[in-house]
């Protein structure tokens, strides 16, 4: 056999019978790199060499076989994950790569996980009793994991872009009506949230972004808002950061009930600041404790489920709070363009996905629509 050029490699027969083609890369941080690639025959892997060869004359990146799963992983967490999401985003990846994906994919060569490796993990998260929905976030983390390994040349697809994440029942929701609105908000008149409750109603925003509002946020006299920051729950503490999306950072025009509404909280407000004294901690917060602290969610959402009870109304979600707004602007004629910008939504699909029940009585509207149609005709 002839002597091969410097670099072109090198290929060998294992005791096992298995044909070894060896192509050098160079060297990379102070030690010499190689690619090896295997076959049943030394024709095999001579033809698999070239294709090596090529990629890195043309400066593609070839993956290092070494690195496991749980090495990515990690780095992907520090280098990219973490300074680019919020906390509460941050602290689910985490969650997922610690609790399911390490122990389960973790000494796995990074260049050897395939799809099945992939269906095996959800199917055994999903009979050990997790959720669908917490299975799909295991499959997210790990396909984003593998986005960024695809970015960095270090595979050279994404494995978990090929398997199907768990089917997501979405449950019905029941926003209350019209109606049953005015009645909640007669019942807590006067009652400390009530503001807090006419904005998740009329302006629909998430519980962290309703108190995460600052004074500086609202604007009374032009009768608009901007939502700059939410409040969220890390690690068991609650912090401050930035809405879940880019869209989530918008301006809204205020309701004249919602604008009256702020105006009574903060007088309101100003007294149990001069009740508290120097016990007041001021954050600027629009909805705070008798101390001027951030209000606790779980507690703000078990205040509101008391009301609902004491009322006769419906059990909700706080959350069902921001169905029932995107509800009711869709009754009075409101475009899903529209709805999207109050909302915050990242994209107009995910609004109509939402969004796509209708009430009752706009079932009833659209059925009487159609009636009129054909009387007059």
């Amino acid at each position: 056999m002839s002597r091969r050029a410097n670099r072109e490699g090198s290929v060998y027969k294992r005791k096992d019978g298995r044909w070894v083609g060896v192509v050098d890369l160079g060297w990379e941080n102070g030690r010499r790199r190689r690619k090896s690639v295997y076959g049943r025959t030394q024709s095999e892997v001579n033809a698999k060499m070239p294709a090596v060869r090529l990629d890195v004359q043309r400066g593609i990146p070839v993956p290092d076989e070494r690195i496991t799963v749980e090495q990515l992983l990690r780095d992907w967490l520090e280098v990219s994950a973490r300074p680019s999401v919020r906390a509460s985003t941050y602290a689910c990846y985490e969650a997922n790569v610690r609790l399911h994906l390490v122990p389960t994919l973790g000494r796995t060569r990074l260049v050897k996980l395939a799809p099945l490796d992939v269906e095996r993990l959800l199917h055994a998260k999903r009979a050990a009793g997790l959720s669908p929905n917490t299975v799909r976030l295991i499959r997210v983390t790990l396909r984003r994991a593998l986005q960024k390994a695809l970015e960095w040349g270090l595979v050279a697809r994404n494995v978990a872009d090929l398997v199907s994440g768990p089917t997501i029942t979405r449950k019905q929701v029941q926003p209350l009506t019209a109606e049953q609105i005015r009645t909640f908000l007669a019942g807590v008149k006067g009652d400390e949230l009530e503001a807090l409750y006419v904005v998740a109603f009329t302006l629909g925003l998430r519980q962290g972004e309703i108190l995460g509002l600052r004074w500086q946020d609202i604007d009374l006299d032009a009768d608009t808002l901007r939502v700059e920051q939410a409040l969220q729950r890390v690690g068991g503490q609650r912090q401050f950061g930035p809405p879940k999306s880019d869209r989530s950072m918008r301006a809204l025009v205020l309701p004249d009930l919602t604008a009256a509404a702020l105006r009574q909280h903060r007088l309101r407000q100003l007294e149990a600041r001069l009740s508290a004294g120097e016990r007041w901690q001021d954050q600027g917060l629009v909805f705070t404790t008798s101390i001027g602290t951030p209000c606790d969610p779980r507690k703000v959402t078990r205040l509101f489920q008391a009301h609902l009870k004491l009322l006769g109304l419906p059990h909700q979600r706080f959350h069902d709070a921001r169905h029932a707004a995107a509800s009711l602007l869709l009754a009075q004629g409101s475009d899903l363009r529209s709805i999207m910008e109050v909302l915050g939504h990242s994209q107009i699909s995910l609004t109509a996905n939402t969004y796509s029940h209708l009430s009752q009585e706009m079932k009833r509207d659209a059925a009487a629509r159609m009636d009129a149609v054909f009387a007059s005709s």
